[in-house]
């Protein structure tokens, strides 16, 4: 054999080396580990399973999901730093919690914007999209965005009359920098502290005034020295299944695909057995004696132009993308407008 034939195979070798590696990359088996602080045995853990064993079979087993859920590889910022250290791929966040990746998380959280659902509703098919793509745009993969539900204020003591929160010890999650504000601009000192430590401080007397869903006070058993729900949207949580963008890229095309329509299928049972579980879990809250009491809607009012007022100053400073945020006011005007003209 001549040189130049021992160099033409030598060159056809390395050629099928390379291409027998591709394929078995392309055929190996992707594992994306994912943590959340969704415990075991709750709606989000059953229904994120369920989206996991869908994407196995609709993959062939070329992607398996992994979960660590009730917190144990930590709060949301250790999650965080874990993935961008590639010892996770993924996590379970609120709105809140993602701000350091996407400006426009918490956009649905934005306080006292949503009177109820139907706002929401409105809103989501065209919003939904554009957080969508910021997430893309930082290198990272939403799988599934779901309503958690409504926050309101609950407390230990009187709420609803005029000017009753000022005096309250009102709780706001550590970090929450909006809610911070918002209570703030309302003339509330509120109290920053992380959500672990919000059972103690209702026990202790720390606090005697929280933000939570229905279904989250039972959940979290903070309910037990509660008295009053004012009957007013605080907020509206919502939950991200999100994927770093790297790992993501990993997966065949058809793989994403496969994956991304399990995980909104998931979303969509989310949100449904959410609306569902508050609203049990608020008659459960009344039939344990806490009373629904109605806002003052004088006091309602003030605090819906006090949200407005720091919304209006976060676009100023940059702090929330025009298009979404315009996407949300425009849904909001043509819902309040068909509610009037239905009236």
């Amino acid at each position: 054999m001549t040189i130049s034939e021992r160099g033409g195979a030598m060159i056809r070798n390395v050629l099928a080396f390379v291409i027998l590696t591709l394929a078995f990359e392309a055929s190996a088996v992707q594992t994306l580990k994912v943590a959340t602080i969704a415990p075991e045995g709750s709606t989000w853990m059953r229904e994120m399973r369920a989206a996991a064993a869908a994407s196995e079979e609709a993959t062939e087993g070329r992607v398996k999901i992994r979960f660590y859920p009730g917190g144990v590889m930590g709060n949301d910022v250790t999650v965080l730093r874990k993935i961008k250290l590639g010892q996770l791929q993924g996590g379970a966040f609120t709105g809140s919690e993602l701000t350091a990746i996407s400006k426009d998380a918490q956009l649905y959280s934005l306080p006292f914007v949503f009177r109820d659902r139907a706002e929401i509703d409105a809103v989501r098919k065209t919003v939904d999209p554009l957080l969508f793509k910021s997430f893309d745009d930082a290198g990272w993969k939403v799988l599934s965005l779901s309503g958690v539900g409504f926050a309101y204020l609950m407390s230990s003591q009187p709420i609803a009359e005029p000017g009753a929160l000022v005096s309250r010890k009102v709780w706001v999650p550590q970090n929450d920098l909006i809610a911070e504000r918002v209570f703030r601009a309302g003339g509330v000192a509120p109290i920053p502290l992380p959500l672990p430590d919000v059972f103690t401080a209702l026990q202790t007397g720390l606090l005697d005034t929280v933000g939570n869903t229905p279904a989250g006070a039972i959940a979290l058993q903070w309910h037990g020295k509660l008295r009053e729900v004012l009957d007013l949207p605080l907020s509206y949580v919502t939950g991200y299944v999100i994927v770093e963008g790297k790992a993501w890229a990993k997966l065949d095309a058809k793989d994403q695909v496969a994956v991304a329509d399990a995980f909104r299928a998931s979303g969509e049972r989310i949100d449904s057995d959410n609306r569902r579980a508050d609203a049990q879990a608020l008659e459960a809250l009344k039939g344990l004696g806490v009373k629904l009491v109605p806002a003052d809607p004088a006091e309602a009012k003030r605090w819906q132009n006090v949200g407005q007022e720091v919304t209006v100053k976060m676009r100023a400073a940059g702090e929330l993308s025009a298009g979404p945020l315009e996407a949300l006011q425009a849904g909001l005007a043509q819902q309040r407008g068909s509610a009037a003209a239905s009236q």
